[in-house]
């Protein structure tokens, strides 16, 4: 056997000597890559800028993707290209695919409840009960795609011989500002109404603490959710949020996460292109129960007439 060889024969025992012997092996750690979620795919900033996140402590959690206008609009396309297959599903699916959504994330239920932990300086105990309120609110909405209908549209009693029918129909691509504090819970309770009735959405993630809503975007490119449907974007509120308020082919914004400065201000640029507006609004607790407030706030009314035939003496005739 030649010296180099019998060498590594010698190091290869050394190294199984230590491994047999419980001796701890040093590796390098495999910190997470957080990305936008956008168009179903999961692209870093175009302009290649990050931003540092950190804990309540102040300490270093990691880098996120600072969003630019570009990416903004980039976002718009993929919520555009989507709205006519998501809004064309049945009610009856869409409440499958959220009840998917809810599967999925109970299955990652101890990743989200350690992000939420950090990002809000909660115990593990109160990150855990968050994320299960977040879970248990995919589910409230998941039973209600296919009900929202019965209490906001049926049929019109009118002066003559007409079949008078309302129906609701979904408003169009919609911008999410999410909530700042609540970073996980509050965001599902104001994405999860937009898409169950049909929308398509384009969310702003919190920005002191979007590490759950990147992570959320994961969940959702595999829990049968359409590419584009939601996109998500990490950064500067105001700076995303100036483009999407001023953006032709949004429709309608929540302003749940924007100050009182800011959402007056994206309130004047969204009145340029007409777009349904839903204000801050002051919640106590994020966990009780929502209401279908935020669904109907996103909501048209389609009304169709239909003539019935003539009324005669013995009545309708069809």
């Amino acid at each position: 056997m030649s010296e180099k060889t019998d060498k590594n024969v010698q190091a290869g025992k050394a190294a199984t000597a230590d491994t047999a012997g419980g001796t701890e092996q040093r590796r390098l750690s495999v910190f997470k890559t957080y990305k936008l979620y956008v168009g179903g795919k999961f692209p870093r900033s175009e302009s290649g800028r990050v931003f540092e996140v950190t804990d309540s402590g102040g300490n270093r959690l990691a880098n996120a993707p600072l969003s630019s206008r570009k990416d903004a609009r980039d976002a718009v396309v993929a919520a555009r290209k989507a709205f006519g297959g998501w809004a064309g599903a049945t009610a009856y699916n869409r409440g499958q695919v959220l009840y998917r959504v809810a599967e999925m994330l109970e299955g990652r239920r101890e990743q989200f409840a350690s992000e939420v932990a950090d990002a809000e300086g909660l115990s593990q105990a109160r990150a855990a009960a968050q994320v299960d309120a977040a879970v248990d609110r995919w589910v409230w909405y998941a039973g209600w795609t296919d009900k929202i209908a019965q209490i906001v549209g049926g049929g019109n009693p009118v002066a003559g011989p007409f079949f008078n029918l309302s129906s609701p129909e979904p408003t169009g691509v919609v911008a999410v500002l999410a909530p700042q504090e609540s970073s996980f819970l509050g965001l599902v309770s104001v994405l999860a109404p937009v898409i169950a009735t049909g929308n398509t959405a384009v969310v702003v993630a919190s920005e002191k603490a979007p590490l759950p809503a990147l992570s959320l975007g994961e969940v959702l490119a595999t829990s049968d959710v359409p590419g584009g449907v939601v996109n998500i974007l990490s950064g500067r509120t105001a700076e995303i949020a100036a483009p999407l308020a001023a953006h032709q082919d949004v429709n309608a914004i929540d302003l749940a996460g924007a100050d009182e400065a800011l959402a007056k201000e994206l309130e004047i640029a969204a009145a340029d292109n007409l777009k349904r507006v839903l204000r801050p609004q002051p919640v106590d607790d994020w966990a009780a129960t929502p209401g279908t407030d935020r669904m109907t706030a996103f909501l048209e009314t389609k009304t169709v007439w239909h003539p019935t035939g003539s009324l005669g003496a013995s009545g309708s005739a069809y």
